[in-house]
């Protein structure tokens, strides 16, 4: 997730992303989401076991921020928010 201005990252996993995406929305995440007003979902990847995505959250995390971005424009080369139904 980003912020609007595409200067700020966040990364997390969620068993429910809706869920969570509202609660970025109505600025109910951690401190740090609500401080850099992070409400845009930029990239996603799911996965069926929980274990899995919490490892991939911890490997991306550890990326330098470059990686990142390099990594989300490959499927968003725009960096548009994406809209879930």
């Amino acid at each position: 997730m980003s912020n609007k201005n595409r200067t700020v990252l966040y990364i997390g996993y969620t068993s429910n992303i809706d869920r969570r995406l509202m609660e970025h929305k109505k600025a109910n995440g951690t401190n740090f989401t609500k401080k850099y007003n992070v409400v845009d979902l930029v990239y996603l990847e799911t996965f069926e076991d929980m274990t899995v995505a919490k490892k991939r959250e911890k490997q991306l995390k550890n990326w330098y921020k470059e990686w990142k971005w390099n990594l989300i424009k490959e499927l968003n080369p725009t960096l548009k928010n994406i809209e879930l139904n």
